[in-house]
């Protein structure tokens, strides 16, 4: 008997471990806490959350999960991307913020500035 609670406990208690949990911050300040996998995608997420609208934000409801965005760090995720691509820690609350917005900025790997880049020089003289 001891042993089949133990391995109840511990399938338990490591799958517990492998997900991740997200708060969801709107801009008006309202979170809310979610558990997902680290398989699950921006798009997957969006899908959930839209699913299962918690009942404190029905002033923020938006009409559809396509214009949820999730942004981490400062950046947009775009719909494919995983939370185990972000390497974010299982077990442990990781916040993010949840906007409503219908397009999103091409990602970018080198950042705003190389968009603006161009051949003439900016530079002043000073005498």
């Amino acid at each position: 008997m001891l042993v089949l609670l133990w391995l109840i406990y511990d399938s338990f208690s490591s799958s517990s471990r492998s997900q991740v949990n997200l708060r969801l911050i709107l801009v008006s300040g309202k979170t809310e806490d979610f558990t997902f996998s680290p398989n699950d995608s921006a798009t997957d997420i969006a899908k959930h959350v839209f699913d299962n609208w918690p009942a404190g934000w029905e002033e923020e409801q938006v009409s559809s999960p396509s214009i949820l965005r999730l942004i981490f760090q400062g950046r947009f995720l775009h719909g494919n991307v995983t939370l185990g691509a972000l390497k974010l820690p299982p077990g442990r609350t990781t916040v993010m913020h949840l906007v409503a917005r219908e397009t999103l900025p091409e990602p970018n790997s080198h950042g705003q500035r190389n968009r603006e880049k161009t051949t003439e020089s900016n530079c002043c003289l000073l005498l």
